[in-house]
């Protein structure tokens, strides 16, 4: 199968240079919900190079100050899913980085911290939020716009 991230699509594809991309989920938690991942193909954290750890770390501030710009969120979580058992279902290494916006759920106390709990997440338990948490082809446009120098 072919790595969805070292060949991303046009459509998702936000920020490339040379050392990570930025791009749109395509199962999102939530509106706005962006991946930041190296380019090379790597699975581990401890497999990147120094100034890729730099990079993917400039990425998520870029990515928080672009989705800031133009969805106007009131809060971000960022996590990434290191190995299987952590839940991690594509094997390239991730940051996901998602807005939040206030109401969006009915108990945001705890965060990412939720992910070890044996709960359903409520924003993938179906298909259809996935659907209803995509961006609207203004606001991906918007997005866009505001990775271009």
């Amino acid at each position: 199968m072919k790595c969805p991230f070292c060949n991303a699509s046009p459509e998702v594809l936000l920020y490339e240079d040379d050392l990570i991309r930025i791009l749109i989920d395509s199962y999102p938690a939530n509106r706005g919900h962006l991946l930041v991942v190296p380019k090379r193909h790597v699975q581990k954290w401890e497999e990147l190079r120094f100034e890729e750890k730099v990079a993917l770390l400039r990425g998520i501030e870029l990515a928080i100050e672009k989705l800031k710009q133009t969805l106007n969120p009131d809060g971000f979580n960022v996590g990434i899913n290191l190995g299987k058992a952590a839940g991690q279902t594509v094997l390239h290494l991730h940051i996901h980085v998602i807005p939040r916006y206030e109401g969006d759920t009915n108990f945001p106390r705890g965060g990412v911290r939720k992910a070890v709990l044996d709960v359903e997440d409520e924003n993938l338990e179906l298909k259809e939020r996935w659907i209803r948490n995509r961006m609207r082809e203004e606001e991906i446009e918007n997005l866009r716009q505001a990775f271009t120098p």
